[in-house]
């Protein structure tokens, strides 16, 4: 496999790791400057230019592109795979995990526990925000903050509003969120490769400092993940279109919640907290998809009228719970499943004697109008009714 980690930090510990990995596996590797790229599109075919000189053929990219230049970066990545080559972590995936207002409403929209957030612009908007995430103290984050830095705890409704206004004042926009007082400078950074974890640690904040960032001075520790854990971090990867990730999530009361899905996670603190290949598990993710690559069936397959490829989920009250495959009606309505997801485990080509549970989720192929009529009714938001009060009667 020849692949190019696209990097402006070659010294750095991720880096080196990263070209270890691939060099000790008999790959061909090449650290090349993000930057240094020219994207051309004058040709018939998408093509790139490096410092100059078209750029060689090459089977995968692993993107690890910093906050600075997510635009150009993201662009270079998008030509990269107009060239039908491998990345673990698309142009897509990167943009929405970058921008933390984005990424909480794809996770949202999936039922992803997150600590309660709110985003406002408007003065007037800002305390009744507050006052739904649950009132002081709330966190105050930079929408494109890293490593910690424009993350702020403010811990009564003044100051957070004084803080709030300061930060539009400079044209910033930043999310207030409910502060969770149980996790109080603690976090779990689960590494996530493919469609599981290849390691976890605990991040403890040192001192009276809430944030856990190793770069804030943090110390971190190996830890076994539960289930739960380990199946909402390999959710939350696969949601924003991530096959490499950091996802970092807090230990509250009720489960884990999910506060960030980090596109370029670093790789030294967990290595050096778990001694695990975290390296060499990303590499060997990547050989295995150039050698046999996922089809992405929504762009490349192409099926006759009225057939297509749909993911159906189980739902508590569904009819389906509780019977097999076989049992089920599907094949009587033409519908074939592909693919059986449970959680972070992967049932390929599932036969008729497994039984299905609540919120298992099927890949399938078939009718169109049979699958539609599965599919639940859209929620709908219902009406908050504003209560007047009463007159004194006369």
């Amino acid at each position: 496999m020849k692949l190019a980690v696209l990097s402006r930090a070659p010294q750095a510990y991720s880096t080196q790791r990263l070209r270890a990995a691939a060099l000790q596996r008999g790959h061909t590797v090449k650290v090349l400057n993000t930057l240094k790229f020219a994207i051309d599109l004058t040709a018939d075919e998408p093509d790139l230019h490096y410092r100059g000189r078209p750029l060689s053929d090459y089977d995968a990219i692993l993107p690890r592109i910093g906050s600075s230049i997510t635009y150009f970066g993201t662009a270079v990545v998008r030509q990269f795979e107009q060239m039908d080559v491998y990345t673990p972590n698309t142009a897509n995936g990167i943009s929405s995990a970058r921008d933390k207002l984005r990424a909480n409403q794809i996770l949202s929209r999936h039922n992803i526990a997150m600590p309660a957030t709110a985003f406002v612009r408007n003065r007037a908007d800002v305390r009744p925000a507050i006052e739904r995430v649950g009132g002081a103290p709330v966190v105050i984050k930079l929408l494109e903050g890293t490593q910690g830095i424009g993350v702020i705890l403010a811990p009564q409704v003044k100051v957070a509003e004084a803080i709030i206004e300061t930060l539009h004042s400079t044209n910033q926009n930043v999310l207030i969120q409910k502060f969770i007082a149980e996790s109080r400078g603690r976090d779990i950074r689960a590494l996530v490769v493919g469609d599981r974890v290849v390691a976890a640690m605990r991040r403890v904040a040192a001192g009276d400092e809430f944030r856990s960032n190793v770069h804030r001075g943090g110390s971190v520790e190996r830890v076994q993940l539960e289930p739960a854990y380990e199946q909402v971090a390999v959710r939350s990867a696969q949601i924003m279109g991530l096959r490499v990730a950091g996802v970092d999530m807090l230990e509250g009361d009720e489960g884990p919640l999910v506060m960030e899905v980090n596109s370029s996670p670093g790789l030294q603190g967990i290595e050096q907290a778990t001694n695990l290949d975290v390296a060499g598990a990303i590499i060997d993710h990547i050989s295995g998809q150039v050698a046999f690559p996922e089809i992405d069936v929504r762009q490349r397959l192409t099926v006759s009228t009225g057939y297509g490829v749909a993911e159906l989920l189980v739902h508590n009250a569904a009819e389906l719970v509780g019977k097999t495959l076989g049992d089920s009606g599907l094949w009587e309505r033409d519908i074939t499943v592909l693919t059986l997801h449970r959680g972070v485990s992967v049932i390929p080509n599932p036969r008729k004697h497994v039984v299905l549970e609540a919120d298992d989720r099927l890949l399938c192929f078939g009718k169109l109008e049979e699958m539609r009529g599965m599919v639940p009714e859209r929620r709908r938001r219902r009406a908050k009714v504003r209560r007047l009060p009463k007159e004194p009667l006369s």
